[in-house]
């Protein structure tokens, strides 16, 4: 079994290698296992990390965007809700809970919603 090692510990390549890692994932969803990040040299992964930083940016905003449209969905959701018989917004938000199955879990909703996660708290 090899023990792990701590960042100090390790070279510069294999921490490029480690960050690329994660930041493929942030900018893809997935891990870049298809890439032979140890065959390539330091200088062509500080590119590729270069250009995961700004793919994560553009992801990043995308989701920023996709979510403020789905938030006002969800208020517009809320609103015709409460025009439909919900007393307060907090009934409407039961509604939409019972409308998703999310037995009242308000992250699960969030992600059911496509709204940022925290959106129903209190």
């Amino acid at each position: 079994m090899t023990a792990l090692t701590s960042w100090t510990e390790m070279s510069h390549k294999e921490q490029l290698e480690s960050t690329i890692w994660d930041a493929y994932k942030d900018a893809h969803g997935f891990r870049p296992r298809h890439l032979n990040l140890q065959a390539m040299s330091e200088a062509e992964l500080e590119a590729l990390l270069l250009d995961l930083s700004e793919e994560c940016a553009r992801a990043d905003a995308l989701r920023v965007d996709l979510e403020a449209a789905a938030a006002d969905r969800v208020e517009r959701t809320i609103l015709a809700l409460m025009e439909s018989g919900a007393k307060d917004r907090a009934m409407a938000v039961r509604w939409l809970h019972e409308a998703n199955d999310t037995a009242g879990d308000a992250e699960y909703l969030c992600f059911c919603l496509g709204v940022a996660y925290g959106y129903f708290k209190e």
